[in-house]
This record gives C-alpha cells, structure tokens and sequence, in this order.
C-alpha cells in the first residue's frame, strides 16, 4: 500500500524519483524500491516523506484509494463523504467531521454562503473569537 501512496503523491507533486530522493537525501534507487514495492522506507524516511508531501504518517503508510475512493488528503483537509438533504433541509454531519471538529448535540453552527464557493458550517463561538480578535486588531491601528 505505501508503495501506491509513494508513487501518487511523487506523480501529484510533479516531483521525479531523483527530486524526491535529493529532498530527503537518499538515492534514486531507493525511492524507485519503494515505489515498486521491493523494499518500504524506514520510520525516519517514511516522516521526512510525509513532510515532503504535506500528509500525515498515517495516510502515508494506510491509506487506500481503493477502499476509501480518494486519494490521500493534505494534512488537515479532509472529504468526508456526501450527504443527503432532507426534505425541511437538514443534513447529519459525519462522524468523524463531528469527532475531528469536535461538535456536540446543542451546538450552534454559523452557516456562510458564497455564491461561487459554497456553503461553509463554522462553529459559532470559534468565529465570534475571531470576528473579535479581528475587531481589536483594527481598533489598534486605529
């Protein structure tokens, strides 16, 4: 599976094997072992890859394209999957969005709209901080 990994994230960086091997300094045959699958890179190797790529370890090393339907994510960014709209509109966020995001049942969640962007839930207390943090920074210019 790291095999796999190694090898799509060098092609999505547009990185070749002797740019990957010079950026955590060991040798283009090296890198080219652990794209085919003859050797794995050590625990040392394995974190300055998962720095080089923007990933977690975790991904790096148990990621699944093919069980899990996408491709490895930036470190903190996340697809969680699609949802239904109900017919008032409601929608249950996942599992793991409200694990990571820490969101519990009565919480209040702010929704932002951009016509070409999208739709955006933000946790209501974490943006007011930030609206004030925002308003004192202007107040100091000032």
């Amino acid at each position: 599976m790291i095999n796999m990994n190694l090898k799509e994230l060098r092609k999505a960086h547009r990185y070749t094997q002797e740019e990957v091997a010079e950026k955590i300094s060991v040798s283009r045959q090296a890198v080219a072992k652990w794209e085919n699958g003859e050797t794995v890179p050590d625990i040392n190797n394995c974190i300055a890859l998962a720095e080089l790529y923007g990933v977690t370890l975790d991904d790096l090393v148990n990621h699944s394209k093919q069980k899990n339907g996408i491709g490895i994510q930036p470190e903190g960014k996340h697809v969680f999957g699609t949802v239904k709209v109900g017919e008032r509109g409601q929608i249950v966020i996942p599992k793991k969005a409200r694990e990571i995001f820490n969101i519990c049942p009565q919480d209040s969640l702010l929704v932002l709209g951009d016509e070409a962007q999208g739709i955006a839930l933000v946790k209501q207390d974490k943006f007011m901080h930030f609206v004030e943090a925002a308003y004192k920074a202007k107040e100091c210019k000032e």
